[in-house]
């Protein structure tokens, strides 16, 4: 200061007992001493643990499971991800961060006794601001899906249904685990559905984008093990000569939905990653009492179960038409993937019905050869993620490890994706596979900062 309050009085008055008492006024270009200015540490600070909280909230690290749902939708269809893929993504993360926020939202009551230290009851976050953020992520997450097309909008209607409906009402009830399942196994679909939706919607009479006289290719989800990206001219008016007038896909005038044909292909893959998530929420229910060795121990066995599983290889609809052929007296209605093997294998034995030289196919390499390998080390890498924390959880259910045997659970999600991907057996679904493993690393780093329970 300038001047010291002695020497520079403002005002002076007398008290009662004959006293003298001074007030002192700071200059007006010099601020009180009383109201000094926040320093830009102290808003940095604030700032960073604000961000801390809304992180601790939407619980970050388990974001890295989330693009491997459609990343595996898209090899089920056997097609590579596009840019529908990528806004099917982009929908399935705002849906759910969407859950993350609306469930804490509505156990904020119980958190306050078994877990003070969440955002909601420490007071870090205003329960107002966590429920708005859940209305506000829904939202974007269903306009991402229109973007990806109405097949897309389709799946993710009834997928942000079913995150609400367990946030809500669902999770403390004996439907809850099932609940969570459904809403995995439609991330899935959901990319599946924006992946085939891209593809063959329709083919009607006349001017048609499957019209061979287009004179270009046109792709078609699913062909021959996903090893043909798209048929020729000639191939298409082999499809369209196959057609039977009895065919179960009505007359030679309308394909049957492409999105629907795909979500049909990936319903398998659904049903995997959905019982994965089954036993992952069976274990999480009683991650904070502990006391039950049955829900691990039923884990690991699906855990082994799985593994099993993915480390074979997926029935190709060749094999399908093969078996057929065989006399299998399989009564399956023939498909698009189906149509297009038998339009190729005739026209390989009559090519002049339609003026092209198409040489027999010669021998294609077994694709049990080309992903054995990939598969059974992601298979492994689920299993060695998951077995151990699990047999720990089963021989002592303490709060800790199961705890630990759920942080488990939910990071072995992006092995089991990238396997299921591995599994497809289609063109590309090897760096579409090692692109979903590289995000485990991710997740991990991330996870030793925010927790993902």
């Amino acid at each position: 200061m300038r001047a010291s309050r002695a020497a520079a009085p403002e005002a002076l008055s007398q008290g009662a007992g004959g006293t003298t008492a001074t007030t002192t006024t700071p200059p007006l270009n010099e601020p009180s001493p009383l109201t000094a200015p926040p320093s830009r540490t102290h808003t940095s600070s604030s700032d960073r643990a604000r961000a801390r909280a809304w992180a601790e909230l939407l619980r970050l690290p388990a974001l890295f499971t989330v693009p491997g749902d459609a990343l595996a939708g898209a090899a089920a269809v056997s097609a590579r991800p596009t840019g529908r893929t990528l806004l099917a993504i982009a929908s399935s993360l705002c849906l759910y961060e969407a859950g993350m926020a609306l469930n804490d939202w509505a156990d904020r009551d119980v958190d306050a006794v078994e877990r003070p230290h969440r955002p909601l009851p420490s007071g870090r976050i205003r329960p107002a601001a966590a429920l708005g953020a859940a209305c506000a992520l829904t939202g974007a997450g269903l306009s991402m899906a229109a973007c990806a097309g109405r097949p897309a909008l389709t799946v993710a209607v009834p997928l942000a249904a079913t995150v609400w409906a367990y946030d809500l009402a669902l999770k403390n009830t004996p439907a809850g685990p099932l609940a969570m399942a459904t809403a995995r196994g439609l991330d899935l679909l959901l990319g599946a559905a924006a992946t085939a939706g891209a593809g063959v919607v329709g083919w009607k009479a006349g001017a048609s984008s499957l019209d061979p006289r287009a004179g270009r290719a046109a792709a078609v989800p699913g062909a021959v093990g996903g090893t043909h990206r798209a048929l020729t001219s000639a191939a298409l008016l082999g499809v369209r000569r196959a057609l039977p007038s009895t065919s179960p896909l009505g007359d030679r005038q309308a394909f049957p939905s492409a999105a629907l044909h795909g979500i049909r292909q990936a319903l398998p893959s659904a049903a995997l990653l959905g019982t994965h998530t089954l036993a992952v929420t069976t274990v999480s229910r009683r991650e904070a009492q502990g006391g039950s060795p049955l829900a691990p121990f039923a884990a690991l066995a699906v855990t082994a179960a799985l593994t099993r599983t993915v480390t074979r290889r997926r029935s190709l609809p060749t094999d399908r038409i093969a078996g057929s052929r065989r006399g299998t007296g399989s009564r399956r209605p023939a498909g698009v993937a189906d149509l297009a093997a038998a339009a190729m294998s005739r026209l390989s034995r009559h090519p002049r019905q339609t003026g092209a030289q198409i040489p027999p196919p010669g021998p294609a390499p077994d694709p049990l050869d080309t992903h054995a390998a990939l598969r059974l080390a992601l298979a492994a890498a689920y299993a060695a993620t998951t077995a151990r924390p699990y047999l720990h959880a089963t021989l002592n259910p303490s709060p800790p490890l199961t705890q630990r045997a759920v942080t488990a659970g939910i990071r072995a999600t992006i092995p089991l994706q990238a396997a299921l991907t591995a599994r497809s057996g289609a063109k590309g679904a090897t760096v579409t596979a090692l692109l979903t493993t590289a995000l485990a690393p991710l997740a991990g780093r991330f996870a030793r900062k925010v927790s993902v329970t």
